[in-house]
């Protein structure tokens, strides 16, 4: 087992952002999955483990509260907080997060949810989030993570499409779930202030840009950043203007594993990475148009591997993993030098 140690160095006047000294090494391991119903098996945490993470990061529908009633969602939490071997991957990684709709308590919803600030509160508790950290006393849950000792560190970015996220439209021809909304946005003005703060004050060399919903796909008809072109516009414009290093996205929602790229210029190159979910997928294989995917979808239960590699050619590994540990996929992506 890997030992490392996480030294929390205070918190930023103008950021969220918490530094996290892992030990000396030349390999971080990050796990991240979503869609984890407690009703169902929770037998995919022994593959994890496996796994050796330093961090875990959730990435929404950690649970499926899909209710007003908090003492739902705190049941459930509660439940899955009690599974051994969560409580094993408690005690060998940093477990961070954001939510996504299930959780947040509401299918599908945005900013008019009622509950969504007794929501929140459900959320840290299961975080442990601890009582100094900023998210505590500003609206939403959005936050930042600082890994390993500069030159070597990883920045993980976890982005709220929830809180402040305006009405998605519905297809009136039903041909698919939702229609673009035109106008809409997902952050909020806060959230997109913090965010370009968040990249422009920034030397790491990885950049972990995480969300519930998918960011690069487009074409399905289902909850994603493409449902709110301008937000979407405007994040990959940010994102190209900041040029943070090796900026790697995920995202999860889709009971479905799969990679994107989206180029923004020749020499700069955006790869998202969404796995989900933990204890069910899709129940049959279909074709789904995504002009920006790498390979194949992946239509079995699944976690996501980020290894993070300084030695020889520094690189992200991204590994979609299963059962068993089962590999599924295997993508690299190159840390640049500069």
């Amino acid at each position: 087992m890997k030992f490392f140690i996480f030294l929390l160095a205070g918190v930023l006047a103008i950021s969220s952002c918490r530094q996290n000294n892992t030990a000396s090494r030349k390999e971080l391991v990050i796990a991240f999955g979503s869609c984890n119903r407690t009703t169902q098996p929770q037998d995919i945490w022994p593959a994890i483990l496996a796994n050796e993470p330093d961090v875990f990061i959730w990435l929404g529908d950690i649970i499926y509260g899909d209710s007003h009633n908090m003492a739902v969602l705190s049941s459930k939490y509660k439940k899955l907080a009690g599974e051994p071997d969560y409580q094993k991957l408690a005690k060998q990684a940093e477990i961070i997060g954001v939510w996504d709709d299930h959780d947040y308590g509401q299918n599908d919803g945005g900013k008019y949810y009622p509950q969504k600030d007794s929501s929140k509160l459900m959320l840290m508790d299961f975080l442990h989030t601890p009582e100094n950290d900023p998210v505590r006393t500003r609206a939403g849950f959005y936050t930042s993570y600082l890994y390993g000792n500069a030159p070597e560190q990883v920045k993980v970015i976890l982005l709220d499409a929830r809180y402040f996220r305006d009405t998605v439209l519905a297809d009136p021809s039903g041909a698919r779930r939702y229609i673009p909304n035109p106008d809409g946005d997902i952050l909020g003005e806060e959230q997109w202030e913090w965010l370009r703060k968040e990249l422009e004050d920034n030397s790491a060399k990885v950049n972990i840009i995480g969300c519930g919903i998918q960011m690069i796909p487009a074409e399905h008809g289902f909850e994603k950043w493409a449902n709110f072109p301008k937000s979407r516009e405007r994040l990959f414009n940010l994102l190209n203007e900041t040029r943070p290093s090796c900026p790697i996205l995920i995202s999860g929602d889709r009971h479905i594993a799969e990679l994107s790229a989206y180029s923004l210029d020749e020499n700069y190159t955006l790869t998202e990475f969404t796995s989900s979910g933990l204890t069910h997928t899709w129940s049959s294989m279909w074709p789904e148009e995504n002009r920006y995917r790498i390979g194949e979808t992946i239509v079995k239960r699944n976690f996501g591997i980020l290894r993070i590699q300084w030695e020889n050619t520094p690189r992200v590994t991204l590994e979609v993993r299963g059962l068993g540990d089962s590999l599924f996929k295997e993508h690299q992506v190159f840390i640049p030098n500069n």
